[in-house]
């Protein structure tokens, strides 16, 4: 019992003794902090020999005792706690560099150097392109083989035609994001005989890597991440004003070249066979051009075709909001208020995607028949006047123009998320957002804080730009139903007798739309069920297709 109170006791004046050591650290870590600037370098060092010097509990327990010094040795081989720390510090560290080393091709703030001053060539020795930096080609290339292994079909509408090469002759001038995705349609296209020019139609949009490995191999790319708007139209007229060599098909992604090559070339626009337009924006655009009786060339409207607007539109958006929202803020979905503006096709994957991880969401529209949708869809339809001083997220997808304005963001909650899931900067009034009253804060790449007078901050993503392209990626396997889509509609127009296709916008034929299906089935391992010849017979259909009538709504 005695020697057990005596234990306490030595114990007790040990813990003590380390009280009063941690306690001179203290009051030595507080005189430091009280220093000049020019001290710091002397007081850290110090502060660390002080630190270390601070015995910590494993003092108190009894050293091992060894029964000889074999027994040591053999001990010493293994690494300590702090061994072991240190150890795994070192991997980690050693793990990150080499991550960074990797991975250093996406991110270009080390050269702050416009790539229209650099002077660069490929392998070849062509200088015809503009990228950021030709020597990221091998990183680019391996993107695009990854992106290949999930767009199958494409890659086999390319095996199936290339013999035949159905675009030979044609000079195709192109506007799109460029991603990994858009460069299989590219190389699938001059596989299938047509030369390419391309540009980029969002200026956060382009993967450089993947621009810099359609350059190496003789795509002439015009396109970087972080455009200025100068640059962006400059770009678009280095793919359409080039000596020897004039477009005559145009795939479109916006209306930009479009609409470029209407007002700069006009000549070069009436020579054109074809104009393919994938987005909102750009159809709008073209049927305005209809209308006013300025369209003097076929286009045909990839956007309303089934195959984009019930894959490319609603299960890709039902993913890649997600992906866009957690990159660029790492926010918590559950229990969040959002109102998503617009229940389109865009509308209802982002809305789909937000209630299945538990946000509150609600929804504005203009169209009954969409709001209606809304409604048996469980979300509440509200006017956004009702409802911003509650959001915690607000997400456009309408294709308009000032759906959210200055009042409403006035009206915004501290901490708000804002973003748009449209193709166009429109959404969003972001110019009303730069006066001198109002404070930007870049956060990271594509994330801004705007602080109002009284600190209020809304989180304004890729600045009102489209969300996933510009702040995240999208899924392969549905960019190879568009993509298909779109060279098969290029093929179309360009084989296209005369007289088939007049001065007019049209919507891709059925039978087209269901074979860009058919290719991606295989994915599925899915087996199409035959009609009978009296099934086909009493429902006045061809076996073959197409199975649906153009008016019918899937």
């Amino acid at each position: 019992m005695t020697e057990c109170v005596g234990d306490a006791k030595l114990e007790v004046k040990q813990a003590s003794k380390e009280f009063k050591e941690s306690e001179n650290v203290a009051e030595k870590y507080s005189a430091m902090t009280s220093t000049k600037n020019s001290d710091m370098n002397m007081n850290v060092g110090e502060l660390s020999a002080a630190f270390t010097a601070v015995p910590t509990h494993k003092s108190m327990k009894k050293q091992i005792q060894f029964a000889n010094q074999e027994e040591k040795q053999e001990f010493s081989k293994f690494p300590t706690k702090t061994g072991r720390r240190s150890l795994s510090r070192s991997i980690s560290q050693s793990s990150t560099d080499s991550y960074s080393s990797a991975a250093s091709y996406t991110d270009s703030s080390d050269d702050e150097t416009s790539p229209r001053e650099k002077s660069q060539v490929n392998s070849k020795g062509s200088s015809d392109f503009c990228v950021k930096n030709i020597k990221q080609a091998e990183f680019g290339r391996r993107e695009i083989e990854i992106a290949e292994q999930d767009m199958s079909a494409l890659i086999s509408l390319r095996k199936r035609a290339q013999g035949e090469k159905p675009l030979a002759g044609a000079k195709v001038v192109g506007c799109t994001h460029i991603t990994a995705q858009t460069a299989v349609l590219i190389e699938t296209l001059v596989a299938l005989g047509a030369q390419c020019r391309w540009t980029a139609c969002n200026i956060y949009s382009t993967q450089n890597e993947v621009a810099a490995a359609l350059a190496e191999i003789g795509v002439s790319v015009f396109a970087w991440k972080g455009e200025s708007e100068d640059d962006f139209w400059w770009c678009i007229d280095r793919c359409v004003n080039v000596e020897g060599w004039q477009a005559n098909m145009i795939l479109d992604d916006g209306g930009d070249l479009t609409h470029w090559v209407y007002k700069k070339y006009p000549s070069v626009f009436k020579k054109v066979r074809g104009i393919v337009e994938e987005s909102v924006t750009g159809v709008h655009r073209l049927y305005q051009l209809s209308k006013a009786g300025k369209l003097c060339v076929p286009a045909m409207n990839v956007n309303d075709s089934v195959t984009k607007q019930k894959f490319d539109n609603l299960y890709c958006c039902r993913e890649s909001i997600l992906d866009g929202l957690k990159r660029t803020t790492d926010v918590m979905f559950g229990g969040k208020q959002v109102v998503v503006c617009g229940y389109g096709e865009v509308g209802k994957g982002c809305c789909s995607a937000l209630k299945a991880l538990g946000a509150i969401v609600c929804v504005t529209e203009i169209d009954p028949i969409c709001a209606l949708q809304a409604c048996m869809d469980g979300f509440k339809v509200v006017k956004l006047n009702e409802v911003v001083r509650q959001m915690d997220m607000v997400i456009t997808c309408t294709g308009n123009k000032n759906v959210v304005t200055r009042e409403h963001l006035d009206r915004m909650k501290n901490g708000c998320i804002v973003c748009n899931m449209g193709h166009s900067n429109t959404e969003i009034d972001v110019a009303s957002l730069r006066t001198p009253e109002l404070t930007w804060e870049r956060v990271r790449s594509q994330v801004d804080h705007v602080i109002w007078p009284d600190g209020k901050r809304v989180i304004l993503l890729a600045e009102g730009r489209l969300l996933n392209l510009s702040c995240s990626t999208v899924p392969s396997f549905v960019l190879s139903i568009t993509a298909t889509t779109q060279a098969l509609a290029l093929i179309e127009l360009y084989n296209a007798p005369e007289g088939r296709y007049k001065q007019d916008v049209y919507l891709l034929p059925k039978k087209m739309d269901e074979y860009v299906a058919s290719l991606h089935l295989p994915n599925f391992d899915a087996h199409l069920t035959e009609l009978s010849d009296e099934q086909a017979k009493y429902m006045g259909l061809n076996k073959n297709g197409p199975f649906k009538p153009n008016y019918y709504r899937y």
